[in-house]
């Protein structure tokens, strides 16, 4: 699972992602060459580019019955590695690209299966990519270490329809409320997009084997969103005021910026008890909380909501 840091060998973020696949990101320091620690200069690089590959066809299986491919689609693949991903992928849709920053790896994938109809190798960084101009589904093995700007490249991806990434398994709990918690992220994008965890892959699906074990997230945006796109700014604007930590509880935090009474009659409509701390409400339930403080402005005359004017009588 490769794909580039984008930056300077020796940094101290570039340090931070050598050590991929732990708590933390702690800092991995390769020892002088001589010292009988045992790895290559490939083990290093995968290290230093925060590579953890599946490393059995059936951990692969596992983890694409998890994904759900449009046969005619466009899937763009994060880190192709040494693809034992790719060629399943390739069986399973229209069309694939594949990034792997690891020149040497994307030369040998080039090599092998590069000559497929359905296949482009792009050696390169996935973060620095175009999105597809048109509807494409994400797969791949992320880097612990880079989860989270691969995710925000996905929402940030108009024609993006879904997404099912390896991630390290506390983020994905994290982000579908696994732990009985929600996350910020979560819940703003919540009107358009599904979050889901989806199975867990063991630690010794990998190598170089990492300290925790992965989990599978999917990330489907909704054919319809549960906010139209005109209030979705205003939603978010609520969110942040419910997670602003002001007051303890939601509604000591929302009272803040919407009559006190809006707010409990809105918390109770919602099922959401006065005392309830912030992480504990789900994104549902946010939802809910928003239509019943913000309705949105009155429709306009003639666009059939609301009231409208009467119809002029024919001249006489």
């Amino acid at each position: 699972m490769s794909t580039a840091p984008g930056q300077k060998r020796g940094s101290p973020a570039r340090r931070r992602a050598a050590g991929a696949g732990t708590p933390g990101g702690a800092a991995v320091r390769r020892p002088a060459r001589g010292s009988g620690s045992g790895r290559t200069e490939a083990d290093w690089r995968r290290r230093e580019l925060s590579q953890n590959y599946l490393r059995s066809p059936e951990a692969a299986r596992q983890f694409l019955k998890a994904v759900r491919l449009d046969p005619d689609g466009l899937c763009v693949e994060v880190g192709a590695g040494e693809g034992i991903l790719t060629t399943r992928l390739a069986a399973m849709t229209g069309e694939v690209i594949a990034y792997e920053v690891d020149h040497a790896l994307a030369g040998r994938l080039t090599a092998r299966i590069g000559s497929r109809a359905n296949v482009r190798i792009v050696m390169g960084d996935f973060l620095g990519s175009r999105p597809p101009a048109r509807p494409f589904q994400v797969v791949g093995n992320t880097p612990f270490s880079l989860t989270s700007p691969v995710i925000d490249w996905c929402l940030r991806a108009r024609r993006m329809t879904d997404a099912t990434l390896i991630t390290q398994l506390e983020y994905a709990r994290k982000r579908t409320g696994g732990f009985g918690r929600w996350s910020q992220l979560t819940v703003s994008t919540w009107p358009q997009f599904r979050w889901e965890l989806r199975g867990t892959i063991p630690r010794t699906e990998f190598r170089p084997v990492p300290r925790v074990d992965a989990g599978i997230l999917r990330l489907e945006r909704r054919p319809e969103p549960l906010i139209v796109p005109a209030r979705q700014a205003a939603y978010r604007r609520l969110v942040q005021a419910g997670f602003s930590g002001v007051g303890g509880s939601v509604q000591a935090s929302l009272r803040r910026s919407y009559p006190p009474d809006r707010v409990a009659a809105a918390c109770a409509e919602a099922g959401v008890d006065r005392r309830a701390v912030v992480a504990y409400v789900s994104p549902d339930q946010w939802v809910q909380i928003f239509r019943a403080l913000d309705p949105g402005p009155p429709a306009r005359p003639g666009t059939g909501q609301g009231r409208t004017r009467p119809p002029r009588r024919p001249a006489s």
